[in-house]
């Protein structure tokens, strides 16, 4: 029996139990006319797939965290701007990029703080306007591109993990937070590329997995994932991570990235800022993993990252049950921004960036990768 999540509201639009069948552990998928996601709401109790058949159920799946994970999000953007073309039919050119742009900034800005949704939605719209004909043209020019998203993640994350387990050295125990794996992207994953790649090294102890309050994404999706691949891991509490460090449960700290600006300071879920403060107290190596798609060279620093702030209900309550007094007042910020200092380096697509950030992510953002 599934375990319902309070704070976060059922789907209201309908879903469809057909896993699809040659990826059926991806967390987005295209079949024929739209995209298909685990609805991670539902995990760890039922595994169920749903069909994203109109934008609003695009839009819907991205805010209320049905799908999460910033490449995968915006890879499920790219494709909702598909499926919102193929709904307009044979109109003319004029009409369909109308509609395009207002499809652009509907879906471009379900969820602020993950750049990879913008720019994913930016691409496809571009690929869609430069495509000449009426509009089921433009939404195959559209869909062209969203499947090249699709797949340049997907080889994103197999060079993370090749990088990243170069990277860790003598580390066989790794602290990680959130959820940054299959369920987050279009392959294995970002930081937890690295732990897979490692696994399959033989070179990894255990994982070690924050729950990530309040919406426990690591004890939720993060556990799930390892269990079902057999790597070895425990959960523990956000606030049990300086402690693991000082019994030396920890050789290294592994996160993924929502958004990296020009000089290095990273937005990644909330919780995230304090690990790094613990992992330099304690001199243990703090790597953020992500793409070349997560940089953002446009923002020159962490203050100018607009960091998503949630419904005060999401910390109120869960499964069911109440965990504050009716009505406490809540700040719940969905992400904290580490400053560059902190992290030790960058795991890419492209390779390790190291300090000074600045003009590494510079040099990198400029190379293959950006579109």
């Amino acid at each position: 029996m599934s375990r319902p999540i309070a704070t976060i509201p059922p789907a209201t639009h309908p879903v469809d139990a057909r896993a699809p069948a040659a990826q059926p552990i991806t967390a987005v998928a295209w079949d024929g006319g739209a995209a298909v996601i685990i609805d991670q709401r539902q995990l760890p109790d039922t595994l169920v797939h749903w069909r994203l058949s109109t934008v609003d159920a695009v839009v819907d799946a991205i805010r209320t965290l049905a799908v999460r994970g910033a490449p995968a999000i915006g890879i499920a953007g790219a494709y909702g701007v598909v499926t919102g073309l193929l709904a307009l039919g044979d109109v003319a050119r004029a009409t369909a990029l109308t509609e395009l742009e207002r499809l652009a900034l509907r879906i471009g800005t379900a969820r602020p703080t993950a750049v990879n949704l913008a720019t994913a939605v930016a691409r496809v719209t571009r690929a869609a306007s430069a495509t000449s004909g009426d509009a089921p043209a433009m939404a195959a020019g559209a869909l062209a591109e969203a499947r090249a998203i699709h797949d340049q993640d997907r080889a994103s994350c197999e060079s993370i993990g090749r990088h990243g387990l170069g990277m860790l050295g003598d580390a066989r125990r790794l602290l990680t937070h959130c959820n940054t794996g299959r369920l987050a992207t279009g392959g294995d994953g970002t930081a937890l590329a690295i732990v897979y790649a490692a696994h399959a090294a033989g070179r990894l102890d255990e994982v070690l997995v924050d729950e990530t309050r309040p919406l426990l994404q690591g004890a939720r999706l993060t556990a799930w994932e390892l269990a079902r691949a057999g790597v070895p891991h425990r959960v523990l509490v956000d606030g049990a991570a300086g402690l693991a460090m000082v019994r030396g449960m920890v050789d290294a700290v592994v996160v993924g990235c929502d958004r990296v600006a020009a000089n290095g300071d990273t937005a990644n879920k909330v919780g995230t800022y304090g690990l790094a403060v613990l992992a330099a107290r304690h001199h243990i190596p703090f790597l953020v993993a992500g793409p070349l798609t997560s940089f953002d060279p446009s923002t020159p620093d962490g203050a100018g990252i607009v960091v998503e702030e949630r419904a005060a209900d999401e910390v109120r309550g869960f499964g069911g049950a109440a965990t504050t007094p009716v009505g406490a007042p809540v700040w719940n910020p969905a992400f904290d921004v580490t400053p560059a200092e902190l992290i030790t380096a960058f795991v890419t697509d492209a390779g390790i960036l190291r300090p000074p950030f600045g003009p590494a992510i510079a040099i990198a953002a400029g190379g293959p990768g950006r579109g």
